[in-house]
């Protein structure tokens, strides 16, 4: 089955909060910060100039991820997930690849993202596509406990 990856649109607020919590839940706790991004999308995200996206398969929504700008030049990738039985399908790089894209439509030059180091399969992805990690001196106050990794990509 194909995926593709589209913008996101009234009515996807509920699929981007269920993914999200799913993979957070079953490797950490929801934290403040992840209820206010995945209760109020439009509010956190949209409304301050991000952008959300959603991969699909067969009109159902099997991931997602978003950017939110930092700054001039400087974006942040949040809330990357694919469902896990859609893993293997190669969403997670479609996602990637669209916010790259997304990322440079909106001006950006850098996207920063925060991780830890638990998510060996998701620090591999974002290698890949050429991610690298931020020294501890250069990283950036986060609202995250679970945060142990930072990582940019210039573009």
């Amino acid at each position: 089955m194909t995926t593709t990856v589209r913008p996101f649109r009234p009515g996807d607020a509920q699929a981007f909060r269920d993914l999200n919590m799913a993979w957070i839940s079953a490797h950490f706790g929801i934290e403040d910060e992840d209820i206010a991004q995945l209760e109020q999308v439009e509010e956190t995200i949209l409304a301050k100039g991000g952008r959300v996206l959603i991969a699909e398969q067969g009109g159902e929504a099997i991931g997602t991820t978003a950017l939110i700008p930092l700054g001039p030049g400087l974006v942040e990738l949040v809330k990357m997930s694919v469902r896990e039985d859609s893993r293997v399908a190669g969403a997670g790089r479609l996602l990637m690849d669209a916010a790259i894209e997304t990322a440079l439509e909106m001006g950006a030059t850098s996207i920063w993202l925060e991780t830890n180091n638990v998510l060996t399969a998701a620090i591999k992805l974002y290698e890949r596509a050429g991610f690298e990690l931020v020294s501890q001196e250069d990283w950036r106050a986060t609202p995250y406990c679970r945060c142990n990794t930072q990582m940019i990509k210039r573009l």
